[in-house]
């Protein structure tokens, strides 16, 4: 798997984070993306989640689905278009559950894939368009990489610019 291109970032602060989804959120091509999110807990991956699904207007309660490993969102009931997958895949012992639960369906259809703790599923995900790298710092802020596997992952990062 090659990256095609990198961005590193610099996140100060939950406004930084917020802004970062809103204009992810907004980017062509998105909804039919596959994102996998990489830090350690405390990272900030859910908040960036958090951050994206209002962005793209989900409203009410966005639950974290490290219990129930997959939670779903049709934007259609907030007025926009669009099926959103967000994994949680921390809670895996074994890979081979990815594809016991069925999983590999919800990959196969149109909608923007989340997943968090995606090395936990192992070698089961397919190619993600985009991943991101969080790392907290010492101050609070976010140190951010990005890495472009495909084409719709460079035009994911093409339209990231501030």
């Amino acid at each position: 798997m090659s990256i095609l291109e990198t961005r590193h970032l610099v996140w100060p602060d939950e406004a930084a984070t917020e802004a970062f989804a809103a204009r992810l959120a907004r980017a062509p091509g998105l909804m039919n993306a596959a994102i996998e999110l990489h830090g350690s807990l405390g990272a900030g991956k859910t908040s960036l989640v958090r951050h994206l699904l209002r962005a793209l207007g989900v409203g009410g309660r966005i639950k974290s689905p490290s219990y129930a490993v997959l939670e779903s969102y049709d934007l259609a009931d907030w007025g926009g278009a669009g099926e959103v997958s967000h994994f949680d895949f921390y809670r895996f012992d074994d890979p081979r559950e990815w594809e016991d639960a069925g999983f590999r369906d919800i990959f196969a259809r149109p909608g923007l894939k989340l997943c968090e703790w995606p090395e936990k599923a192992g070698t089961m995900l397919p190619l993600p368009d985009l991943r991101i790298r969080l790392e907290a710092q010492a101050d609070d802020s976010r140190s951010v990489t990005l890495e472009a596997y495909t084409p719709r992952g460079q035009d994911l990062l093409g339209s990231l610019a501030p």
